[in-house]
């Protein structure tokens, strides 16, 4: 029933009761708007105001709906049928049935609202109209069957509106190719794009590829070869018409628009001739306008012109989408054949720019020098990720266009070099330190001095770190691994956590840590790459995974590595081999501008138990036998370096203790108080504060528990209220402060 042709009164009146619900914001269309809407009918006023009295009626009829619920102001939404008025639409298509009709008109509709019961509407209809019901009836039937006709005199009128609306729903690419970038490359796909479309059955491609590979511009540039004529016969003079689902549900409103609209477009598409139908994102049609009752969906509309051959069809989708949702639909994919877009090589990519840069230069007012286009197309497939080529690119060059043209020089004409492309670079994916910077080489030099002037006695740990870093930058490791993979081991307090903290520093990057006592246990592990589908936690990615996304030139450190469960072991052999790891959902972290830095103290305990030969190897080395032993090989094997930190010495406790008063002393220098030691309270400090057991960390406690609190009651209650200068000595085995 629900397939019943409507008259076009009655599409009007329907049309007019959904604005009238929608102007006055109401949640449900009800009865009431439907008799707003016949009141609107000079055809229908007319038959009742013979037997009604409309100047009552009809302010009656507007104070009842100025009372319903409305739907506030700032609110979007659709309005529904309401139980009544569906009601009141199955009785109306009931009436056609019954009767000779053909199609559903007002008169069907009147019937079936003065059927309704508990209905205000039809309370207030038949009040006035009494026992007039029957004679009103058979007026307001002859009033509409009087337009047959004008029907046929408008015939023609409305063929070529009909003929005109269809055109409103598509767009003809003919018409607007030139406005689009040539297409440049792609010849491969182009001749078996139009070696499908000359086939007599299934002569429809399929283009799928991922995302920004150039799928709209191969059909723009099957287009513009139509148009000038360099087709085949069979192509010559063909149309071609982009049809967009978006446009096509758009003010759908009842049952039965979306299907017309179709009909109507592929009626007039036939009409037309010698017409090709591209459906970008055509995976979409798998479930278009299909209702909770089961309906056809669009799939299934265009089905049966697909069959007939006469109307050509190019769809576009990406691989997930054609998995996701187009694979299901047997019946559709079967009509088509798939071409499979792949993403262009950098020497491809490098021509496709080069053949559409003037367009972007005349745009911008600017000139792309030679090796700035080289640069961009590189450089954005090396660092932007989750996109590809050439669409990465050319957003890259038409970006730094826009800058240069809002930011001009001083020059006459305005150059995008590759300083330039570099700063947006850094924008758009954060690689900003390390990796991109070429003018850096002088800081990369002198990173080993800074470092070591921060960090004391581990000058091999610190060497081979920034060795590491700056393999990196001479080019001379594999790219498709991070920076560096270097495994921290030595005893606890040693400055382990502290060089990746100061390397991060130093290079102007973040520091990115793990604590790996967190993941000991087995599902613990799985929230670094996020928890598997149907589990507690799945929608919240993983916290690795997501890390690096949006911090993609970082240190990573995953402090005290062997406290975590083995598995962690399978996650960081992928990062260390191949700089990618995959999460919940399959997108794809990139690891290839991270340092990873892990700590270990693994065999600590073992470590000074050494006796006889071994009695004077350090508790490093004897830790990294240790280590041996606890990861396995496949694991040490792909690590770029294993450090070795060296025990605390006493000078080396005496150089991070004067570090530590330095800090100390920047702290007072907020309250306006300077400190000063003697030589005998440096040394009580230093006494107590040095043990090979506890490294550095003992000496932050002897400041802590010994020093700081003295300070703290002399700034809160004492002589250093307002500032001054004061001296640390020591009396009688403990610090003392003094006046100076």
């Amino acid at each position: 029933m629900s397939k019943i042709p409507y008259t076009k009164f009655a599409d009007q009146v329907l049309q007019d009761t959904m604005n009238k619900c929608l102007d006055m914001r109401h949640q449900f269309v009800t009865p009431e708007h439907l008799l707003y809407g016949l009141l609107e009918q000079d055809r229908f006023a007319a038959a009742i105001d013979y037997y009604a009295d409309l100047i009552s009626l009809v302010p009656a009829l507007n104070d009842y709906l100025d009372k319903m619920e409305k739907v506030p102001s700032d609110m979007l939404y659709q309005p529904e049928t309401s139980i009544q008025f569906s009601q009141l639409l199955d009785a109306a298509y009931k009436n056609v049935a019954y009767s000779s009709a053909e199609n559903l008109d007002v008169p069907h509709l009147t019937r079936a609202l003065l059927g309704l019961d508990d209905s205000w509407a039809a309370y207030m209809l038949k009040k006035e109209l009494g026992e007039n019901v029957d004679e009103f009836m058979g007026d307001l039937i002859s009033n509409y069957e009087d337009t047959d006709e004008e029907a046929n005199e408008d015939s023609e009128e409305e063929e070529s509106h009909d003929r005109q609306q269809w055109k409103r729903l598509v767009t003809c690419l003919n018409d607007t190719v030139a406005q689009h970038h040539p297409l440049i490359g792609r010849e491969k796909e182009l001749e078996r794009t139009i070696q499908v479309l000359c086939r007599k059955d299934k002569n429809n491609p399929l283009h799928v590829g991922e995302p920004g590979v150039g799928k709209t511009a191969l059909v723009y540039g099957l287009t513009s070869r139509i148009v000038k004529g360099d087709v085949p016969d069979r192509l010559k003079d063909c149309k071609v018409f982009q049809m967009d689902l978006g446009t096509m549900l758009a003010g759908t409103q009842f049952r039965g628009d979306f299907e017309k609209r179709i009909k109507q477009v592929m009626e007039g598409v036939q009409k037309e001739g010698n017409a090709i139908v591209y459906i970008d994102e055509i995976h979409n049609l798998v479930g278009a306008g299909r209702g909770s009752d089961g309906s056809m969906d669009a799939s299934n509309m265009l089905k049966p012109y697909m069959e007939e051959g006469n109307i050509r069809f190019i769809g576009s989708t990406t691989y997930d989408e054609y998995n996701r949702y187009f694979s299901k639909s047997r019946g559709i994919v079967r009509r088509f054949q798939q071409i499979d877009i792949l993403e262009p090589s950098i020497e491809e990519t490098i021509h496709i720019i080069q053949g559409i840069q003037k367009q972007y230069e005349n745009f911008h007012h600017v000139k792309y020098k030679k090796d700035a286009i080289r640069y961009a197309v590189e450089s954005s497939a090396k660092y932007i990720n989750e996109r590809f080529l050439p669409d990465k690119a050319i957003d890259l060059i038409d970006e730094a266009g826009a800058f240069r043209e809002i930011h001009p020089t001083d020059k006459k004409t305005q150059y995008v070099d590759k300083a330039l492309i570099n700063d947006i670079l850094q924008r758009i994916c954060k690689v900003d330190a390390v990796a991109l910077k070429e003018d850096n080489n002088h800081a990369l030099e002198s990173l080993e001095q800074r470092i070591k002037a921060r960090i004391y006695g581990q000058d091999e740990a610190v060497r081979e770190v920034v060795e590491a870093v700056q393999m990196s930058k001479a080019g001379l490791l594999d790219e498709n691994k991070p920076l560096a993979s270097l495994l921290f081991v030595g005893p606890t307090g040693v400055g382990k956590t502290e060089v990746a903290r100061v390397l991060a520093q130093e290079l102007g990057i973040q520091l990115v840590r793990f604590d790996m006592s967190e993941y000991t246990e087995k599902h613990t592990v799985a929230k670094l790459i996020g928890s598997p589908a149907g589990y507690v936690g799945y929608e919240d990615g993983g916290l690795l995974t997501d890390a690096i996304r949006k911090t993609p030139n970082c240190v990573l450190l995953l402090d005290e590595i062997e406290k975590a469960h083995q598995d962690i072991y399978n996650i960081l052999l992928q990062v260390m081999d191949y700089a990618s790891l995959t999460d919940n959902k399959g997108r794809k972290a990139d690891f290839r501008n991270v340092v990873l830095i892990m700590t270990s103290n693994a065999g600590a305990q073992y470590a000074g138990q050494a006796v006889g030969f071994e009695a004077n190897t350090s508790r490093g080395a004897a830790m990294l036998r240790q280590v041996k032993k606890t990861f396995k090989p496949e694991f040490i094997n792909r690590l770029s370096g294993t450090v070795v930190f060296h025990d605390m010495d006493l000078k080396m406790a005496g150089m991070i203790l004067d570090k530590k008063l330095r800090e100390l002393q920047e702290k007072l220098t907020l309250k306006n108080v300077t400190m000063q030691l003697s030589a005998e309270a440096r040394k009580h400090l230093l006494s107590e504060g040095f043990t090979k057991e506890y490294g550095a960390r003992e000496m932050d406690r002897v400041i802590a528990s010994q020093l700081k609190p003295l300070l703290m009651r002399e700034i809160l209650f004492g002589k250093l209220k307002k500032g001054g200068e004061t001296r640390v000595d020591i009396e009688n085995g403990k610090l003392k402060i003094n006046e100076k």
